[in-house]
């Protein structure tokens, strides 16, 4: 026994040598410097993965939403590259339709509160498009960066938003997307219905009239009965936000900007 346990441990030692793959010291370092959330953010299956493909050239210096500025400083310099500016991006809620707003079914719902068993049974409120309020994208964030409101409906915390994208997965309605921080102006629906149905079911819904696309020059098209906005061709200053009688289509509570324009950035292939 003894004289195989030797046999074996050499065998492994000689394997151990003979089939070592070296690893870039680079990697360990730049791995070294992020934050270790291994949140996915960055579109990698981890922090060290996104380190290797940074090394490999698959990945920028400043894919790191949760480490932000200092982090791409920090990559950068290991990599020998310039620094590049890192665009903060934040989770958006875009639905306005909390308990106060949505309409609801005429028998209450009994049953699970999260939001994916009412996608699929279907829970209080009549919009099928519309927040659930099961706060599944709550307990997805591990950065503590969303809560529920006294209105039914989740608030992100800013402050603490990474923009990894944990809540957007969570969300069986899709009503939460990532946007650049600086980004105000949006549609607060995601209502298809027509204006007949749309009035049925949520106070704050889209009823797809069309003004604000007729008045955009091209920036707001109207899919399915829904305004979606273009970015890249916004002026929100010839947006008729005030005729919007749903108020489906506004700014952020608190966050117009002064100079009325909206930033054209272009959107990152992993949000």
């Amino acid at each position: 026994m003894g004289g195989l346990g030797l046999l074996f441990a050499a065998a492994l030692a000689i394997a151990d040598k003979k089939l070592r793959v070296e690893e870039n010291p680079l990697i360990g370092q730049i791995h070294e410097v992020l934050p270790g959330a291994n949140c996915g953010a960055c579109g990698y299956a981890g922090c060290y993965d996104f380190a290797v493909q940074v090394v490999e050239g698959n990945a920028q210096c400043s894919g790191c939403p949760v480490g932000g500025q200092e982090t791409t400083d920090e990559v950068s310099a290991l990599m020998g590259m310039e620094s590049a500016e890192n665009i903060r991006w934040i989770a958006r809620v875009l639905c306005r339709g909390g308990l106060r707003e949505a309409h609801c079914r005429e028998t209450d719902y009994v049953g699970p509160r999260n939001c994916s068993v009412q996608a699929v049974v279907g829970g209080n409120k009549v919009c099928i498009y519309g927040c659930l309020g099961g706060g599944d994208c709550v307990e997805a964030c591990g950065f503590n960066a969303l809560f529920m409101n006294d209105n039914g409906l989740p608030a992100v915390v800013d402050a603490f938003c990474t923009g990894c994208g944990m809540c957007v997965s969570a969300c069986p309605r899709g009503i939460i997307e990532i946007h650049p921080e600086d980004r105000t102006l949006f549609v607060f629906c995601k209502n298809h219905d027509g204006a007949k149905e749309a009035n049925v079911m949520c106070d704050a819904a889209c009823i797809g009239c069309g003004i604000c696309a007729r008045k955009s020059e091209g920036a707001i098209t109207m899919t399915d009965q829904l305004a979606v906005i273009d970015y890249g061709k916004l002026d929100p200053s010839i947006i008729p936000i005030d005729k919007c009688r749903s108020g489906a289509i506004g700014y952020l509570q608190g966050k117009k900007p002064a100079g009325g324009l909206q930033p054209s950035v272009d959107e990152p292939e992993n949000t």
